[in-house]
């Protein structure tokens, strides 16, 4: 295993992370994990030198932290720097900050978290935790050891990430990050800005989630199969694995793992990536694939939320996100489920009145009544 400094912490962490969230599981049932085969899976990788392990107080119907805390038992809690985050959208006043990781220890069988997150921040989300007092409860419990090094993970725009970054002295963040989302949320250029600041970075959806890794398009499987110099044989994973590994300013890279096979074979490739290892031809192949990605997308709307707040309540930015997701991965069905629960909620395109006050906003100029048609016409069941 292959390891890296985590930022200014003063101690390196496996370049493989064990993200809890997509644990072997029965019968379909994500709040059921499959725990023998679990347990043998997270300690199977710790015993190959993995040493950082996330979870979170939501992942598997609420159940992954407790897991790990059972997973980590007979002596691997002592063998790894152990993540987990505060769930900012259950907080509603102060004393809920201090109520949660209290359970979340609990859960956890331990008397402190290493690396604890506010979780999934985006600009609404860290304004409201910001005028709780979220910092001075971080700072409070730093202090008392509860938990020793504080971060945040991020859902939102580059400009919304510095001003998060630029707001507290966070030991790390964690960034959605792969060779397809370099401009996509915080993307590359926050990558480099986080660590230009000290932070350690942990990189999450390396795989987009296993997009990236089967059920590919085939101008995709084209583009990667062109020029892998020295690397023929790799597989898609293998590529993306690479791509983020390849960046010497992550510090970790999160695989939520489903499987032996894919432990093993994560471990395999994270010690053997190193920083700056790919050639200027394999980088290229990949950038053509990017390309091939991209070019598959629907509308080209960059979810700046400017045609927000709708009249009739339409959700465009996440209707066209929806779309674009589908056509530029081939996640039909996973769109199609999801923009299911829009409509259930009475926000999706087809509440589209034509008032074309979205038009007007639309810094993209897009022409947002007919592409609303054309993505409720593809992604209503």
């Amino acid at each position: 295993m292959r390891y890296r400094q985590f930022g200014r912490c003063g101690f390196e962490v496996s370049a493989l992370g064990f993200g809890c969230m997509r644990l072997p599981c029965v019968g379909g049932d994500q709040s059921a994990i499959r725990e023998d085969e679990a347990v043998r899976m997270v300690r199977y990788a710790i015993d190959e030198g993995v040493n950082y392990v996330d979870t979170a107080y939501g992942y598997h119907g609420g159940n992954s932290e407790a897991f790990v805390g059972r997973a980590l038992a007979d002596g691997y809690r002592d063998r790894v720097k152990l993540a987990t985050k505060l769930p900012v959208w259950l907080c509603k006043s102060y004393g809920d900050f201090d109520r949660l990781l209290s359970e979340q220890l609990e859960r956890l069988a331990t008397d402190h978290v290493d690396c604890y997150l506010l979780h999934s921040l985006d600009n609404k989300s860290w304004s409201k935790v910001r005028d709780m007092g979220v910092l001075d409860f971080l700072a409070k419990q730093l202090e008392l050891g509860r938990i020793r090094y504080a971060g945040f993970s991020f859902h939102d725009s580059y400009e919304a990430f510095t001003g998060i970054v630029d707001a507290f002295d966070w030991d790390f963040c964690q960034i959605m990050l792969n060779y397809v989302d370099v401009e996509y949320q915080a993307g590359l250029a926050g990558l480099r800005y986080a660590a230009s600041h000290g932070l350690a970075v942990v990189v999450m959806e390396p795989l987009r989630g296993g997009k990236l890794a089967a059920n590919l398009p085939d101008e995709v499987v084209a583009a990667l199969g062109a020029g892998s110099d020295g690397g023929e044989g790799r597989s898609p994973a293998e590529w993306a694995l690479r791509w983020v590994w390849n960046l010497p300013e992550v510090s970790v890279a999160l695989s939520g793992m489903s499987s032996m096979e894919q432990v093993v074979d994560n471990i395999r490739i994270a010690s053997d990536a190193a920083p700056g290892a790919l050639t200027e031809r394999q980088l290229a192949m990949l950038a053509r694939a990017r390309e091939a990605y991209m070019a598959r997308t629907r509308v080209a709307c960059t979810e700046c939320g400017y045609c927000q707040p709708c009249p009739q309540g339409v959700l465009i930015p996440d209707v066209f996100g929806l779309y674009n997701e589908a056509g530029v991965f081939n996640a039909w069905e996973g769109s199609r489920r999801m923009y299911g629960g829009i409509v259930k909620a009475s926000r999706d395109a087809s509440k589209c009145a034509e008032c074309g006050q979205c038009e007007a906003a639309c810094p993209q100029q897009l022409k947002v009544i007919e592409l609303l048609k054309e993505a409720h016409a593809a992604l209503a069941e």
